[in-house]
């Protein structure tokens, strides 16, 4: 099993259904993060000023039908990641089955994503 980590939002979770984002219409793909640290520089750099509470999904790759590529950040990776550091890009939606995890990100005082966490969530 290769595990991925998806950041979405809260209500999209609870939605139920498959995971999409606008990006799978814009770019072909839904972004995903390869660990935590990488998931939190992400999460920093896109969703600081997101006031919207948000969800990390654990995915297996195993599970997923949809084809996985690991790509090069496009400019470039966000603070904190290194331009050796490869993205798994989903190249489709992401079927709950394939979530074997949700996640809470944690933020500091000054609304910092510092950790993830176990969530009430379920799978």
């Amino acid at each position: 099993m290769t595990r991925i980590l998806h950041l979405t939002e809260l209500s999209r979770w609870r939605a139920g259904g498959d995971i999409e984002a606008e990006s799978l219409v814009t770019e072909g793909f839904l972004h995903a993060s390869p660990d935590e640290p990488t998931m939190l520089a992400v999460a920093n750099r896109f969703y600081a000023r997101t006031a919207e509470p948000m969800v990390v999904l654990v995915v297996d790759t195993d599970r997923l039908e949809a084809e996985v590529r690991w790509e090069a950040a496009d400019p470039a990776p966000p603070p904190g990641v290194g331009a050796e550091v490869l993205f798994p890009h989903v190249y489709g939606p992401i079927p709950r089955a394939a979530v074997t995890e949700v996640l809470r990100p944690v933020r500091d005082a000054q609304g910092t994503y510092t950790a993830l966490e176990a969530s009430p969530e379920r799978t």
